[in-house]
C-alpha cells in the first residue's frame, strides 16, 4: 500500500488547483481518501480532539451489517433449494447463490447512488462524502430479492437527490435515505414490492410444488383467527426459526441473532445511541403485548408472543439501523426516549390496523423523522421554563 500511495501521491498535484485535471479534484479526492484513511487529528477550534471521521465512521456500521448481509445471502439460497425441494445442496452453494442474486442489486445501488454524488461534488466543488457508504448497502438489503435493477437505479436516484442533496448532502438531509427508495419503491411499484411471489428467488423453469412465499406477516395480516404462520414449504414457523430468520422477507432484515450482533458493535463502538433502541424495543414491546391480548376483528390473531412480533419482519433492523442514524434521530436524551418509544409503537400499530401493509417499521421510522426536530424543539423548551423557573424562585 505504501508503493501504492507514493504513486497516487505524484500524481496528486496534477488534480489540485492549476493542475491540468484541476476541474476533476472532488473525484481525485473521494477516490483518495476512500484508499487512505487520514491520520490527521484536530488541534484547535474545535471542542472535541480526536482522530474520528465520517470515513470511520461509516465503515465501523457497515462492519456491523455484515452479519445481516452475509447470513441474507446464504438465506436467499437456502429458501430458494427450499422452495424447490432440493436440500441436499451444501451450506456454499446456498450462499454463492444468494450472492450472486444479490450482487446486481447492491452494484446498482452503490453505482447510481455514488454517481450522483461525485457529480454533484464535482459541480458544487465540493468533498465527496462517505455517507452512501451506508446507505448503498442499506438499500439492497431492505428490498426483496426479486427487486428489478431498473426499478432500484429509479428509486436511489430518486432518494439521493431529492432526500439528500437538495437539503445540502450528507449531514442535512432529515430523511433515511435508505427508507426513502424503499418507500419510493413499495409505494410506485407495490406489486413488485409485497406479495407471494418477491421474497424468494425460483430461478426459471423451477419446480414448486406448495410453494407460498408470503412473509409471516403477510400471512397474519390476511388470516383469520387460527391462522399458524408457516414457511414456504408450509411447516409451522417455530420460535427458533423467527430468532435466526429463517423465512422469507427482505433479505436482510430476518436474522434477530445477527441484528444482536451488529447492535452489539454499534453500541460497543458508540455509533448508535442506546436510549433509542432501548425505548423502541419497551414500545414495541408494549404494543405487541396489547395486540396479544386484546385482540381486535382487524388482528385477530392472539397466540403470537411479544417478543415473536418484535422479532418478525423489519422491526429489529429498523431500531437498530435506521432509527439510530445521528443524522435524522434527535439529539436531546429525552427526546431520544421519545423517539424510540414512538418508532416502536407506531411500528407495531401500523401493523395491527392497517393490513394492507403488515409491516409498519419503514412508515414508523420516516414518519418520526419529520417530528425528530419538533420532539427536540420542545424538550429543549420545556428545559429553558424549567431553568427560569428555579431562576425566578432562587431571586424571590
Amino acid at each position: 500500500m505504501k508503493g501504492l500511495k507514493r504513486q497516487i501521491d505524484k500524481m496528486k498535484p496534477q488534480f489540485e488547483k492549476g493542475g491540468k485535471f484541476e476541474k476533476l479534484h472532488s473525484v481525485f479526492d473521494g477516490f483518495y481518501t476512500f484508499l487512505f484513511t487520514p491520520n490527521e487529528t484536530s488541534h484547535s477550534g474545535v471542542h472535541i480532539h480526536d482522530s474520528n471521521d465520517s470515513k470511520r465512521t461509516m465503515i465501523m456500521v457497515v462492519l456491523a451489517l455484515m452479519p445481516c448481509c452475509l447470513f441474507g445471502m446464504w438465506n436467499i439460497g437456502y429458501q430458494h433449494y427450499l422452495a424447490i425441494g432440493s436440500m441436499d445442496q451444501g451450506f456454499l452453494s446456498m450462499f454463492i447463490y444468494g450472492l450472486f442474486a444479490v450482487l446486481p442489486q447492491i452494484l446498482t445501488a452503490y453505482i447510481v447512488g455514488l454517481g450522483i454524488e461525485f457529480i454533484v461534488a464535482q459541480i458544487r466543488g465540493h468533498e465527496i462524502q462517505e455517507g452512501f457508504l451506508v446507505s448503498g448497502i442499506l438499500i439492497p438489503m431492505i428490498c426483496p430479492v426479486d427487486t428489478p435493477w431498473w426499478m432500484l437505479a429509479i428509486a436511489v436516484a430518486f432518494a439521493v437527490i431529492f432526500a439528500k442533496e437538495v437539503f445540502g448532502g450528507t449531514g442535512y438531509n432529515f430523511l433515511n435515505v435508505a427508507l426513502v427508495t424503499r418507500a419510493f419503491l413499495f409505494f410506485s411499484y407495490p406489486s413488485k414490492m409485497s406479495g407471494d411471489g418477491v421474497f424468494v428467488q425460483l430461478g426459471a423453469g423451477q419446480p414448486v410444488d406448495a410453494f407460498t412465499g408470503a412473509t409471516p406477516l403477510g400471512q397474519l395480516a390476511s388470516g383469520s383467527a387460527d391462522t399458524v404462520i408457516t414457511n414456504i414449504v408450509g411447516s409451522p414457523l417455530t420460535s427458533s426459526d423467527i430468532f435466526f430468520g429463517l423465512y422469507p422477507g427482505s433479505w436482510a432484515e430476518t436474522s434477530v441473532f445477527c441484528i444482536l450482533i451488529g447492535m452489539a458493535i454499534l453500541l460497543i463502538s458508540g455509533m448508535a445511541n442506546w436510549r433509542i433502541i432501548l425505548s423502541g424495543l419497551v414500545g414495541g414491546f408494549i404494543m405487541a403485548f396489547v395486540a396479544h391480548h386484546w385482540a381486535s376483528p382487524l388482528y385477530p390473531v392472539s397466540y403470537l408472543q411479544p417478543l415473536e412480533q418484535l422479532g418478525l419482519g423489519g422491526f429489529m433492523f429498523a431500531i437498530t439501523f435506521m432509527a439510530t442514524d445521528p443524522v435524522t434521530a434527535c439529539r436531546t436524551k429525552t427526546g431520544m426516549y421519545i423517539y424510540g418509544a414512538l418508532i416502536g409503537i407506531i411500528a407495531i400499530l401500523i401493523r395491527i390496523y392497517n393490513t394492507g401493509y403488515p409491516e409498519g417499521a419503514m412508515l414508523a421510522v420516516l414518519l418520526m423523522n419529520c417530528f425528530a426536530p419538533l420532539i427536540d424543539y420542545c424538550v429543549v423548551n420545556a428545559n429553558v421554563r424549567r431553568r427560569m423557573r428555579r431562576v425566578t424562585v432562587k431571586n424571590s
